[in-house]
């Protein structure tokens, strides 16, 4: 009885980490969800932004938009761009000269003889200890030697990060973190954005889009033909057609558009899901009323029986692997707690069935029922078949050592 007191009692603090981290992951959860709202609003107002981009640029002729690029603004965007290139081009072979150089001197400043009086290169030392922000290798190695810390080194070295710039200026990290985004922005939609701002007129009242960008696949070759059939005749006609395909900017905006529509669904759908999973955790059906289940979500546990090992990964899927070799099989999948017994009591939680497993020869579909007790490890005990395909594994789990004043009225 003494022994059981204290496996309930050493069960019962890891039961009470598990209830711990179920709250510590809600709470995860409600922030996640606070980014993504946030999150989705601001691609919502992108995808309406770049929305009204598509639009405009589907309304412009090629020649139109040609004549557009010529302005003053499209081409100094293009000269920032180069410039900008041209730059991180050369901040990444300063950075990796840099890196080389300290590294030249980091091995000289460790592997140098002070005893040898060589004031170059005490100097050229010297002279790197101070631009690192590194303290002095004499007193490195006097405090290795009497066992103090040393951590001033990288102290030392964070401190060089710090610098001031001046005001306005980015720093070396958000150089590294904004430039490739700069890099990859759309000039043309940009150019397109400002005419929208400023007002500017087009130069052609002809509103022109490309049907196949609207049209099903399998009937744009169909069109395709007869639209090239149709422009042949005119031209033998002798009737000139003032119709121009539509620009490849315009297709690139609208293909912007469509990526920007798909990140805003993959964002609803991560909302959705994060919604779900705060629901899940403290569901008397699902993790636990107190949510003592959801640390162990995946958590895939073992039995060796010697022709075969049973895994059962939980709240997911059970499976029989043997082990000389050929094709492991399912037992089925996690399908419900106790059945027998009213959710979100103790003995709801001690047996788990897992069904829909893969089908045995001239025999039903495998399943497992598990059965649980409280134990301070998280392990598989006995695998028996009681019927064929049909398998009982038991087991433990701290998640059900119920705390001893309570564990005292309901016993598992």
């Amino acid at each position: 009885m003494e022994a059981e007191k204290k496996l309930r009692k050493t069960g019962s603090k890891i039961r009470a980490s598990y209830i711990a981290f179920a709250h510590k992951e809600k709470k995860r959860l409600e922030g996640l969800v606070t980014d993504l709202e946030q999150e989705i609003m601001t691609r919502e107002k992108e995808v309406e932004r770049l929305k009204d981009i598509a639009e405009h640029a589907e309304s412009l002729s090629a020649a139109d938009l040609e004549h557009k690029k010529q302005s003053p603004l499209y081409q100094s965007l293009l000269t920032h761009y180069t410039a900008l290139k041209s730059l991180q081009h050369e901040y990444k072979k300063h950075l990796e000269r840099e890196k080389a150089l300290g590294e030249v001197l980091d091995a000289l400043r460790t592997g140098y003889n002070p005893n040898y009086q060589d004031m170059a290169v005490l100097e050229a030392v010297r002279g790197w200890e101070t631009l690192a922000g590194l303290p002095h290798i004499n007193d490195v190695r006097k405090a290795e030697e009497e066992g103090s810390s040393v951590g001033a080194t990288e102290t030392a070295r964070e401190d060089t990060k710090g610098e001031d710039t001046e005001e306005g200026l980015w720093s070396p990290e958000r150089i590294e973190r904004e430039l490739n985004k700069l890099l990859k922005v759309d000039h043309v939609s940009l150019l397109l954005e400002h005419e929208k701002l400023v007002g500017e007129p087009s130069q052609s009242n002809l509103v022109v889009f490309d049907p196949t960008a609207y049209l099903p696949d399998s009937f744009v070759p169909s069109y395709l033909a007869f639209r090239q059939n149709l422009l042949s005749w005119l031209e033998l006609l002798g009737i000139k057609v003032g119709y121009s395909d539509t620009s490849a900017e315009a297709n690139r905006a609208r293909q912007a558009l469509s990526d920007a529509e798909h990140s805003l669904k993959l964002s609803r759908e991560e909302l959705q899901t994060a919604h779900e999973n705060i629901s899940d955790i403290f569901d008397p059906e699902g993790f636990g009323v107190e949510g003592e289940w959801k640390k162990l979500d995946g958590l895939c546990l073992e039995k060796d029986t010697g022709e075969y090992t049973y895994e059962i990964c939980l709240f997911d899927e059970a499976r029989q692997k043997p082990n000389k070799g050929g094709s492991s099989y399912s037992l089925g999948k996690f399908t419900s707690w106790n059945q027998h017994a009213e959710p979100g009591t103790p003995e709801y939680y001690t047996r788990q069935r897992y069904t829909q497993g893969a089908r045995c020869w001239n025999g039903p579909q495998r399943s497992v029922e598990l059965v649980l007790a409280c134990g301070t490890e998280n392990a598989l005990l006995t695998v028996s078949e009681p019927e064929k395909c049909e398998y009982r594994i038991t087991g433990t789990s701290p998640a059900l050592c119920l705390p001893v004043e309570e564990g005292k009225r309901d016993e598992l």
